[in-house]
């Protein structure tokens, strides 16, 4: 069975991700889909809208075969560990094909890129290091020194998924992986549009957008089971997941702990968890808190994410005892289709590491972080629904996802 890989957030899930699923089977003549989606946070450091869970079955309707988790220690970092987390998980599924979006939307415009920047390592790294003893953000500064020397290449390297697209052709090379990478352009909108332009793909960001203002307008840019989940959702909960919702955690998580034990977190450098520590106490809103602290080597995203590591309280050495290991060493299952359990039938033997379904004593440590990080994304939440969600990390994956019927059960 041929597969391809795509690496995912769906927050939400909308009309554009549906373009992405059936464009990457249908030009890689894929029978299986393997959705690697992140868990409760995200890669810019930020609480998904609704839970994985809910997600994860939005995915097998938009017609992925396999949803695995990329766990919190890789979903939350920087585009280099996030782009590895996910591309080690697809290799050691057997994954044939990744495709992702990009802007640019051929992929020999990346390889022909990748092929100068080996030549020129160590100028690009001279001018990175240049760059950030400026004050600039990492981010930035690995653009511009891409744009500085490889001023012939035709790929704009100012461009987000762009630039995501190079980090996952390069882990494919790091692992030695016999997977292919290949690019869909992406339409309509950009990644970080705010308003809706077009008449039927907005980004997840003008949508997060409009479910703030509470609009019905969303229907016109997400499926029905998107929509129907995401009012389900309200309707049993109450909210729908963002930072202004975990800032009076975040506050007291801030006030009642010493910096010297503050400055142990993940992404705590340079004293930035000082200047948190002095925002928190005068900001009123989640907005105000990040305009306070955010400088110009600091970007948003990056305050966010050592924001998401203080609520979860994720140090510095538990994430790098993580990260020793080069790749995920676990799969982590959230659901799948009755095509990806045919897949996984097919591949087990291929398949050299745990997949896990439920947690228990068994795996509970190798999870920890996740454990965590759902137990703080559950924290909003009233009491009866935290318990509800915590019971559903804890034993109700996988789902299983009939493509005639349309209904999910479970093993």
């Amino acid at each position: 069975m041929k597969s391809v890989g795509v690496i995912v957030e769906y927050n939400p899930l909308h009309n554009g991700h549906v373009y992405h699923l059936s464009q990457s089977k249908q030009s890689t003549n894929a029978d299986v889909v393997i959705a690697v989606m992140s868990g409760q946070f995200l890669q810019r450091g930020e609480p998904a809208v609704v839970p994985k869970h809910v997600r994860a079955k939005l995915a097998l309707q938009a017609g992925a075969d396999l949803v695995i988790e990329l766990p919190y220690s890789y979903s939350t970092q920087h585009a280099t560990l996030f782009a590895k987390g996910a591309i080690s998980i697809l290799d050691s599924l057997n994954c044939d094909t990744v495709c992702f979006g990009s802007e640019e939307g051929k992929i020999e415009t990346f390889y022909e890129l990748i092929n100068q920047k080996k030549l020129l390592t160590s100028s690009i790294n001279t001018s990175i290091r240049s760059l950030l003893d400026k004050g600039m953000s990492y981010p930035s500064a690995y653009s511009t020194a891409l744009q500085t020397n490889l001023e012939t290449s035709k790929l704009d390297v100012s461009l987000p998924n762009n630039i995501l697209g190079i980090h996952y052709l390069e882990s494919i090379e790091h692992f030695s992986s016999k997977m292919q990478g290949t690019t869909i352009k992406r339409i309509a909108a950009n990644y970080h549009d705010e308003e809706a332009s077009h008449q039927s793909i907005a980004s997840a960001t003008a949508i997060r957008k409009i479910l703030k203002q509470e609009d019905d307008s969303i229907s016109n840019f997400v499926p029905t089971y998107t929509k129907n989940a995401i009012e389900t959702y309200i309707n049993e909960n109450e909210i729908l997941h963002s930072w202004n919702d975990y800032l009076p955690f975040l506050k007291y998580r801030l006030m009642t702990t010493k910096l010297e034990d503050l400055s142990l977190i993940y992404e705590a450098v340079e004293g930035l968890e000082r200047r948190v520590v002095d925002a928190i106490l005068k900001c009123s809103s989640f907005e105000d808190l990040m305009t306070s602290i955010k400088t110009k080597r600091y970007t948003w995203t990056r305050i966010q994410r050592l924001l998401t590591h203080l609520l979860t309280n994720t140090s510095k050495e538990e994430m790098n005892a993580i990260l020793e290991t080069d790749r995920v060493p676990y799969i982590r299952l959230l659901g799948m289709s009755q095509k990806g359990k045919a897949y996984l039938n097919v591949n087990k033997k291929q398949i050299d590491l745990p997949i896990y379904t439920t947690i228990n004593q068994v795996n509970q440590n190798a999870l920890s972080t996740d454990l965590k990080a759902t137990h703080a994304y559950a924290s909003i939440l009233s009491i009866q629904n935290q318990q509800k969600l915590i019971h559903t990390e804890y034993s109700l994956y996988p789902f299983i996802y009939d493509e005639n019927s349309g209904q999910f059960s479970r093993e």
